[in-house]
């Protein structure tokens, strides 16, 4: 008599093994097909969950349902396929970790539309299927405002849509393919640091890879359209409190020098004399931080105000912080858009508290940069500034650039996918910033 029992779990292992066959086919036709995810296809081991429903990632295992997983399968190997590439794309473009303070559910559809679109711009047989008119119609409209799809651009342009209940369920249901339970969950394999540093990884060689390629064979197929995600994705990152350090000074402020303190002579002074150190520490420093600076905000039409307000409530944040800048300083907030509208001048914390609380944007015209620097120019050499490091300009990059090198360092910051920056000057730098980064630091 057979054991019905044995022959369940016998059954069970049966359908494990045709799942990770399933799953190990999709993986060997993508990497035919995509030679240059090799690293990412095989960081990705599979796992049979039947106490959850669909498929899914955490960034160490494919988990899978097995009847969902076989179900999906019967649709067609292609729709396997691209479940498989959408799982690895989420783990190469960091969403499993990136959600930080955005409402989750947002969050994962704009995950989910991220990768679908980049999907659907593969025209390759193993993974193309024809984008229904719906998706073709959201994909036109996020690129009137994103040169790339990024997860972070999305999330944004569907807070920003106001969506219904009913735009949003519909949006699910068009977009869903895998679920994102556990994403925030320790991951099998490891800590979720070392899951980042992995992917981080993979992300990075795959750059070098599709780049050595050559541009004709990595513009094939719709493979443009990932490495612009990745190179996105990879950008550098800018930590902005590090980056205000670029233009400070070095000067003697009045404070005892701890690090030149040597503690050995000062307590066996103590010990031997009594109350009478051998040396005690220096009344002063030099230290390097923030004293003559200059703001620039691009208050053009192109330019949004509430963006503007974001960018000086973060700088005035780190400014703000007592180590980044000495207690006279000299900061001057100049608005401008085809000639200067305003310079206002910062001496203390108090002054700049009371410029943001009354801070209206002045302007709305063309935009010209060379009008801020010939006015800075000419503070300059009227002795407006003693030690003047460096310029920063807030802007959307629209607009007509000096030619001519300043005697100062310059910055032209950028909001991501909201600028153009063709024509910045070989001496200039150009600072990215996230707009959720900046909210985030308010």
């Amino acid at each position: 008599m057979v054991d019905p029992v044995r022959h369940r779990q016998l059954e069970e292992l049966d359908m494990v093994r045709l799942c990770a066959r399933i799953l190990g086919n999709a993986r060997n036709e993508l990497y035919l097909n995509m030679h240059f995810l090799d690293l990412s296809l095989s960081s990705l081991g599979f796992e049979a969950d039947p106490s959850r429903r669909g498929v899914g990632t955490d960034g160490a295992v494919i988990w899978y349902n097995p009847d969902d997983l076989c179900s999906l399968y019967r649709r067609g190997r292609i729709y396997v396929n691209r479940a498989f590439l959408h799982m690895v794309f989420h783990c190469l473009f960091c969403h499993l970790d990136n959600r930080k303070g955005r409402a989750e559910g947002y969050w994962n559809l704009a995950c989910d539309m991220a990768m679908e679109s980049v999907i659907d711009g593969i025209y390759k047989q193993c993974v193309h299927l024809s984008p229904s008119p719906f998706r073709r119609e959201i994909y036109l409209k996020l690129r009137k405002e994103l040169k790339v799809l990024t997860a972070e651009g999305i999330y944004q342009a569907l807070r920003d849509m106001n969506l219904s209940e009913r735009q949003y369920d519909r949006l699910v249901r068009e977009f869903y393919v895998d679920s994102h339970e556990r994403w925030e969950t320790e991951g099998p394999r490891g800590s979720l640091m070392s899951r980042q540093t992995k992917w981080n990884d993979n992300r990075e060689k795959l750059q070098t890879e599709m780049e050595s390629m050559g541009q004709d064979e990595a513009g094939r197929d719709g493979d443009q359209s990932l490495l612009d995600h990745v190179r996105a994705e990879n950008r550098e990152r800018y930590d902005y409190k590090r980056f205000l350090r670029k233009f400070s000074v070095l000067k003697e402020e009045n404070q005892a020098d701890e690090d030149s303190f040597d503690y050995v002579y000062y307590t066996y002074g103590l010990k031997m004399y009594g109350n009478m150190p051998l040396i005690e520490p220096l009344e002063s420093k030099e230290v390097y931080r923030i004293e003559d600076f200059v703001l620039v905000i691009d208050t053009s039409m192109s330019c949004s105000g509430e963006l503007v307000r974001r960018f000086l409530e973060e700088t005035y944040g780190i400014l703000s912080e007592g180590e980044s800048y000495f207690k006279k300083i000299n900061i001057h907030i100049i608005q401008c858009d085809d000639q200067v509208r305003s310079d206002a001048v910062i001496t203390s914390r108090e002054q700049m508290r009371e410029y943001m609380e009354n801070f209206t944007i002045q302007g709305n015209g063309g935009t010209d940069f060379r009008p801020a620097f010939e006015y800075v120019n000419g503070l300059r050499n009227q002795g407006e500034f003693t030690k003047l490091r460096g310029l920063l300009y807030f802007t959307d990059g629209k607009g007509i650039y000096p030619v001519k090198m300043p005697p100062y360092d310059t910055a032209f910051v950028f909001i991501q996918d909201q600028y153009e920056d063709m024509s910045v000057p070989v001496w200039a730098m150009k600072v990215i910033l996230e707009e959720d980064e900046i909210r985030e630091m308010i």
